[in-house]
């Protein structure tokens, strides 16, 4: 399983999900706030992630907004 930060909702979160050949299987996310992460390296992972990464999250289902 793999994990990245993302802005689902327009809100900051982890997002959980497997790789396959040709697609990504979502499992979860769950909100967190950027104060939690201290380290440099923890936020410009943050910065990096979430200016690709944006979903909305609506009836069990990942739209992404962003591409």
């Amino acid at each position: 399983m793999s994990w990245c930060f993302a802005i689902i909702n327009g809100k900051l979160a982890e997002l959980y999900f497997e790789k396959t050949k040709n697609s990504l299987k979502f499992k979860g996310h769950c909100y967190v706030k950027k104060e939690e992460f201290k380290t440099k390296q923890e936020q410009k992972w943050i910065q990096k992630d979430t200016e690709k990464f944006i979903f909305s999250y609506r009836k069990k289902k990942y739209k992404r907004l962003k591409n």
